[in-house]
């Protein structure tokens, strides 16, 4: 036995001889990680999906554990088990791998620790080859797929498919956690780790190798072969944005969590989604408390209420979500199928602001967002905005439903009702996204609580310090920072304001800036990434620096009107700027309260030869 899970030199491809080329890409390889333990990686160097999380466009992999049937020390037989397994989009090159590594005739059993639509969908198909299958989840995660299971069988006569009426197997019931012996020395821990957005959630835990598949948690959309990654920073700006996508809403549960994992004699982590960590993994336990810390530190908050019977209501809650937090708002997110009444008292009694959201099932609203919306109009802040959101197939009753009620108890409404069909597309998610960024402002600033210094009254008493005025003469360019990650309508763009600006360097040509830690954009800049510099010029920086002097960044669709294009890497540039660059991060480093970025200079150009940069002037070295 190995000290720590390890790739194969070169990862095997599990395609037949002579097989057809991957759809779309997508392919899947096996890793052997241990003597019976073999990681499946579905890889997709495309953007799989729309929602929020995949945002970077850097492709995904789906990553599967198969643990080889075999007999326990004592001898007892254990049949093969698979942990975590993908999603329906890499449901024929995985059936595929599978098939040629165990006989469908052989009993198989399943950890389910993350329930959706999509996952439930390859579930029946293994049903149908491996007839002797058996789902292993917790008490949440059993109840989804009983729910499920029929919702999601295929239209009568689909050959493609299985039958409508496939039974659903028999469903192991994991109450607490459970360990189980496995064949060749090794022994699985399951812990259940249930969040709002997975209630169902499992890790589980192979204790002679220390290896932590630990789904959700730690997971990053990058589309890599390799089983780790080389170093902790080559992935660090991807688990970011899927912690601040998925994780930030829910950041107690996933603090709970962390709490749990941090007492396992872990060697390496392995995620659901890119590259295990067998490197410094207790550095990214630590960012994953940091980044919550962030939210747990927000001094306004939004309950977000929901239920979702296929994902698609829960996908517009993630948006929503994305916004919010990114804007300095803390979430309270509750899956209210699965949230206790004084859980949402609480949520409701405390909050600033409300968002409740609903599927439409048969004309009506889910029988606990119906109680929820009681709960709101029995102890609700009639002062505090609401906001009302959901999916529907026909007619979206239980959308016309919560927003009737509410206004008729004398809630204001922050926007009109937000009604998805079926799933929302890229356009509306960049939408949702902004809704909420809108939502954020809104919050924030009839609570007065728009971000200034943690310091307070402190800090203006200190401007008259001498070294802090003096700190106030060093100036530098006034530039909007812009970044375009992906191409397509599914970019994703960010801008911010910043002024501490200066060139690092002659060979390479080199600049310098600093951002502040807080802001949302500060995170999306790692070694590597690419970004442009907009020099605002002297006299028009009013017009054009007016989207970004707010507190809070704008959303998204701000930069749609002031027209910018792509430079030659890519980068948005404003049409109206001075003069621009686009540059390559080099180095990061941390500098109190501020990120320190070194840049090396890829393209630039000057688009008005008489202009001169715009460059503020301050009376201190202090914030406002």
């Amino acid at each position: 036995m190995t000290a720590t899970p390890s790739p194969p030199a070169a990862p095997s491809p599990c395609l037949p001889p002579q097989a057809a080329p991957p759809i779309d890409g997508r392919r899947l390889v096996s890793l052997p990680l241990e003597p019976g333990l073999t990681c499946l990686r579905g890889l997709s160097p495309r953007r799989l999906r729309f929602e929020v999380e995949y945002g970077r466009e850097r492709g995904t992999c789906a990553n599967s554990y198969l643990f080889d049937a075999g007999t326990t020390a004592s001898g007892e037989p254990v049949p093969a088990l698979l942990v975590h397994p993908p999603g329906a989009t890499f449901t024929t090159p995985f059936l595929d791998c599978l098939g040629r590594l165990l006989d469908p005739a052989a009993p198989l059993d399943v950890v389910v620790g993350v329930v959706n639509p999509n996952r439930v969908l390859l579930l029946r198909r293994l049903a149908r080859r491996w007839p002797g299958l058996r789902l292993i989840a917790s008490n949440a995660g059993a109840l989804v797929v009983q729910d499920l299971w029929d919702r999601q069988a295929p239209a009568s006569g689909d050959a493609d498919d299985d039958a409508p009426g496939l039974p659903l197997p028999p469903i192991e019931v994991i109450r607490g956690e459970h360990t189980r012996e496995m064949g060749h020395g090794l022994r699985l821990r399951l812990i259940p780790a249930p969040t709002p957005r997975w209630p169902g959630g499992l890790i589980a835990f192979e204790e002679t190798s220390g290896l932590l598949m630990s789904s959700k948690f730690f997971s990053a959309h990058v589309c890599v072969e390799s089983f780790a990654e080389p170093t902790r920073h080559d992935t660090e700006a991807d688990r970011r944005f899927f912690h601040d996508c998925l994780m930030a809403p829910m950041a107690r549960q996933v603090e709970m969590v962390l709490d749990r994992i941090e007492t396992l004699p872990i060697r390496t982590i392995a995620p659901a989604h890119g590259p295990a960590v067998d490197q410094s993994w207790r550095s990214l336990v630590a960012d994953y408390r940091r980044w919550g810390r962030r939210q747990e530190q927000a001094t306004a908050s939004v309950a977000l209420l929901y239920a979702s019977a296929y994902g698609n209501t829960a996908a517009i809650a993630d948006a929503l979500a994305r916004g919010l937090t990114g804007s300095g708002v803390r979430v309270e997110s509750l899956n209210c199928e699965f949230a206790g009444p004084d859980q949402v008292l609480q949520a409701i009694r405390s909050c600033d602001g409300l968002l409740i959201g609903s599927p439409t099932l048969g004309g009506h609203a889910p029988t606990p967002i119906v109680s929820a919306l009681g709960t709101v109009l029995a102890e609700g802040d009639r002062t505090r905005p609401v906001g009302v959101f959901g999916s529907f197939g026909w007619s979206g009753e239980a959308i016309d439903l919560l927003a009737g009620k509410l206004r008729d108890g004398g809630f204001h409404l922050a926007f009109d009702p937000i009604r998805v069909r079926f799933s929302p597309d890229a356009a509306m998610f960049a939408r949702l996204e902004e809704q909420g960024a809108a939502m954020a402002r809104l919050v924030l600033g009839r609570s007065g609580r728009i971000r200034r210094s943690a310091s307070g009254g402190g800090v203006k008493e200190s401007r008259s310090l001498p070294a802090q005025r003096a700190l106030g003469r060093v100036v530098g360019s006034l530039c909007v920072l812009t970044v375009r990650r992906g191409s397509g309508s599914g970019a994703l763009e960010g801008a911010q304001l910043v002024s501490w600006v200066s060139q690092a360097g002659f060979h390479p040509p080199a600049i310098s800036l600093s951002v502040g830690q807080d802001l949302p954009l500060a995170e999306t800049l790692p070694v590597g990434e690419t970004f442009a510099l907009n020099m605002l010029q002297a006299g028009s920086e009013n017009r054009l620096a007016k989207p970004f002097l707010r507190p809070i960044p704008p959303a998204p669709a701000a930069m749609a009107d002031l027209a910018p294009k792509a430079g030659p890497q890519g980068q948005p540039l404003l049409a109206d700027a001075l003069a621009w660059l686009e540059a390559r991060v080099s180095q990061r480093v941390a500098c109190g309260d501020h990120w320190l970025l070194v840049a090396e200079v890829l393209s630039g150009g000057v688009l008005d030869a008489d202009g001169t940069t715009a460059v503020p002037q301050r009376r201190s070295g202090v914030p406002l």
